[in-house]
């Protein structure tokens, strides 16, 4: 009972932050193009600052800016008043990160600010508040409820001010018309850089571990092939390897809810033909970025030639349990 308990707990506090990100996408408008604009046509830097939950937000979307072209620097509020001010010019832009707008420690910065010249972006809940009443341009952050119990831990808010940023160094990604040879400079010596440069082909599933079966088997024994690799599909070729389709089991799920019968039919009747592939020689981040556009988890790996080498799930690019958005663009 207690385990169920936890986990309708944990469930509920998921589904919250969910919706908290969800109800962001109507709050967007032109202050988030404004936004946009400004820090791409700043000839500065991006200087963003907050205290508590709220700094940690802003260095990690410094990390998120820094790697993907674009200048960034958390300037703590405290230290920002005893010297640390001196790094801001009128030619950067200042984000500030406040869920109620009326954060103390963010007062004398935004003030000596506002004196250099720096435009202000703020990420807030509360618009009509005196922070967001003396920045430039004001992103609504708000959240309907913290994830909290009592409402007292940031939770929610500082997800969606976090989200925010993500959708903030995206934006700007696409504006710069950022590449992967650009992710590389600014990840030359790190594993994930390094990865994402190799083929598909030295990390994709091969052998036996392919889930695969031949045309004109049962569906029954498809299926039955399924279970066993549990990876959630089964490849289709014929004899001479050549890819010619899939069968996942969400495939059968809704044959099953459909009423299909699966008595007497071949796997050519029931598969889906033509599936989604790369080719093995394509680059770990062409294949991530293939999965963005097409919003799936795994390709079937082919030649050139549509001979079936393997298959690659996002895990095993990332090394099961990393996590990666770029954009690679032609």
């Amino acid at each position: 009972m207690l385990k169920n308990k936890t986990i309708t707990r944990a469930s509920e506090v998921l589904k919250t932050e969910a919706q908290s990100i969800l109800k962001l996408i109507d709050k967007l408008d032109s202050n988030f193009s404004r936004a946009v604009d400004l820090i791409y046509k700043s000839k500065g830097r991006v200087i963003i600052t907050g205290i508590g939950k709220s700094g940690l937000i802003a260095k990690k979307i410094v990390a998120t800016l820094t790697s993907t072209g674009t200048q960034a620097l958390f300037l703590h509020p405290v230290e920002g008043i005893h010297g640390d001010l001196g790094i801001v010019t009128n030619e950067d832009v200042l984000l500030a990160i406040s869920n109620s707008g009326e954060t103390r420690e963010l007062m004398p910065i935004i003030s000596s600010v506002c004196e250099i010249g720096t435009p202000i972006i703020i990420f807030t809940g509360n618009r009509s508040s005196t922070l967001a009443r003396t920045s430039n341009i004001v992103i609504d952050v708000s959240v309907e409820k913290e994830a909290c119990p009592f409402g007292l831990t940031p939770t929610s808010s500082s997800t969606a001010a976090l989200a925010m940023g993500d959708a903030l160094a995206i934006a700007l990604i696409d504006k710069r018309k950022f590449k992967e040879k650009d992710f590389y400079k600014f990840h030359p010596g790190g594993s994930l850089g390094a990865r994402l440069r190799e083929p598909v082909k030295k990390a994709m599933i091969v052998g036996e571990n392919i889930p695969k079966v031949f045309s004109g088997i049962s569906v029954q024994k498809a299926i039955q092939e399924i279970d066993r690799k549990n990876v959630g599909f089964v490849l289709i070729t014929d004899k001479k390897n050549k890819l010619m389709g899939i069968l996942t089991d969400g495939d059968v799920r809704r044959m099953i809810g459909n009423g299909v019968s699966f008595e007497g039919k071949t796997i050519d009747e029931m598969m889906t033909r033509n599936p989604k592939t790369v080719d093995e020689t394509a680059s770990l981040a062409q294949a991530m970025e293939l999965m963005q556009k097409k919003e799936i988890t795994v390709f079937a790996v082919v030649n050139g030639k549509r001979t079936l080498k393997g298959y690659i799930h996002m895990h095993d690019i990332l090394g099961r349990g990393g996590s990666v958005n770029i954009s690679v663009n032609n």
